[in-house]
């Protein structure tokens, strides 16, 4: 199954971050702490370089703490601050500022030296689609400025976000790279809906999903859907759709319906807290 989505305005977008970067001094970057790995665009470091970093794990309380852990010691070991994050939660957002202050401090260090005081940081927020970026400034910011949704794509446009006295954010659409070399990667963006599910196949992006829950929380699956190992994909969507009382007329299991509301179980953590991307040793 082929995962690249990469639509024109993402291009564009691509562009005019290349030429904002000079206008920064910190790279905000979200990722999706299910997926810390899938979910970096490649090109954002090629993009940051000689600027702070900072990476925010964002939805967090959907992942397997100990895993965010792993993969906060992981940046870090990168020379990268990073923590975990869910946006939705404006107590999170209060280790931002302290974040900010870490990753900046060369750069706050050589204006000091300049006798520049007290000048706010000027920040970009980056992140491919559907990781909460919209989210985070608007929780941050408290106060609608960004456009949010379920779906990639929201945020199409550049847009400055005055954060108080020491911080500017640019928000920036999310943006995905043009080939997805790595099938794990992509059947990982595809999971979290990083991709339109339009131009996937999502029987096959569901199938793939049940044989790894089966491989790695084999008692989740089975207690949310009955789904059990030994299972073929229609007789695990037929028990699911039973499960869930998901019925056509005359009380036949509707799989389609099935497919769907597994998708967006995953998604909203209904089946549990779990983590696609694990550290490598």
């Amino acid at each position: 199954m082929a995962y690249n989505w990469y639509p024109g305005h993402m291009m564009k977008a691509k562009r005019a971050m290349q030429e904002d970067i000079k206008l920064i001094d910190l790279l905000i970057e979200l990722l999706d702490a299910r997926a810390p790995l899938s979910t970096r665009n490649p090109d954002i470091d090629t993009l940051g370089q000689g600027k702070g970093r900072l990476v925010l794990l964002n939805k967090a309380d959907l992942a397997e703490e100990n895993v965010t852990k792993t993969w906060i010691e992981w940046f870090e070991a990168q020379g990268i601050t990073a923590i975990a994050l869910d946006s939705r939660n404006s107590k999170n957002l209060r280790k931002i500022d302290n974040a900010v202050q870490v990753a900046c401090k060369e750069k706050i260090e050589r204006n000091r030296k300049k006798g520049i005081l007290n000048r706010p940081m000027r920040a970009m927020v980056v992140g491919i689609p559907n990781v909460g970026k919209s989210t985070f400034i608007n929780s941050y910011a408290k106060k609608t400025v960004a456009k949010t949704g379920n779906k990639p794509g929201v945020t199409k446009g550049k847009q400055w976000v005055r954060l108080g006295k020491n911080l500017e954010l640019l928000d920036t659409p999310g943006i995905l790279w043009p080939k997805i070399d790595d099938d794990e990667a992509g059947f990982h963006l595809a999971l979290l809906g990083s991709m339109n599910d339009d131009a996937l196949n999502r029987d096959d992006l569901v199938q793939r999903f049940i044989e790894k829950m089966n491989a790695e929380h084999p008692d989740m699956i089975q207690e949310m859907y009955n789904i059990t190992g030994d299972m073929g994909f229609a007789d695990a969507l037929t028990s699911a759709a039973l499960k869930r009382n998901a019925l056509k007329t005359g009380g036949v299991p509707d799989t389609d319906r099935a497919v769907q509301f597994i998708l967006d179980d995953f998604r909203s953590g209904k089946i549990g807290k779990i983590t696609l991307d694990h550290v490598k040793s």
